[in-house]
């Protein structure tokens, strides 16, 4: 696999470690957003990873950009063939309310997969998460992959208001919505746990390479927390 370590700007540059989505790879870009870090410090303003792509933002004035793109190649270059990279990543629970009071789309979903509603959940909520990206609001984590047997499109027509707290399932990915905002993925539980708050050291419970698990709760749990029906 060949790495491309490409400049965008006068401060930017981005590194192509692949051209297909692969979770190996992302936790390899995680561990890779790690040494940039680490290494450059306060010489870099943001490190933002994705499937197949890292983007680094730099200080043009505090860094030489011929030395950090070499830098950037052979590390790259090493953590991609690397056969045994110690992974950084943390697993965070969350715990998540699935009944159709908070969830407009599990029954349907269940209808349509001809499974029960305990099916949906159980396969939702039995398996390991990888967080592959960040983005489309602050604290959205596009989590890899949903078991085939619950894999469905998004709405054809996004909802114009989605709660906060719902966990939605779109294609292979699930996620959980941050705010209260439209979307189109299929709803199927809520979680009532805050995902990013500006005031708080780190913002966000995750970031991308970490895993994530979805822990079922009652609805007097759900209230407990916090969570509105």
């Amino acid at each position: 696999m060949k790495v491309e370590v490409c400049r965008v700007s006068e401060t930017s540059l981005i590194i192509y470690f692949g051209h297909s989505i692969d979770l190996e790879l992302i936790e390899r870009i995680a561990a890779f957003s790690h040494m940039v870090q680490e290494r450059y410090q306060d010489k870099i303003y943001e490190v933002i990873p994705s499937y197949t792509t890292l983007l680094i933002e730099y200080h043009p004035l505090k860094i030489d950009i011929k030395e950090l793109m070499q830098w950037c190649q052979s590390q790259a270059d090493q953590i991609v063939n690397n056969k045994t990279l110690s992974s950084k990543s943390k697993t965070v629970t969350f715990p998540v309310y699935y009944h159709p009071e908070v969830a407009p789309d599990l029954q349907n979903l269940a209808s349509e997969k001809q499974l029960s509603v305990e099916q949906v959940i159980q396969l939702h909520s039995q398996r390991e998460y990888t967080v592959c990206a960040i983005g489309f609001a602050p604290g959205f984590a596009f989590l890899g992959t949903v078991d085939a047997q619950i894999a469905t499109p998004r709405h054809a027509e996004p909802r114009l208001k989605v709660a906060k707290g719902s966990v939605g399932v779109a294609d292979q990915q699930t996620a959980i919505y941050p705010q209260e905002t439209p979307g189109g993925w299929k709803i199927i539980g809520n979680c009532p746990l805050e995902l990013f708050n500006i005031n708080s050291e780190p913002m966000m419970p995750f970031e991308v390479g970490d895993k994530v698990r979805f822990e079922p709760i009652s609805r007097e749990k759900f209230l407990d927390l916090g969570g509105v029906v």
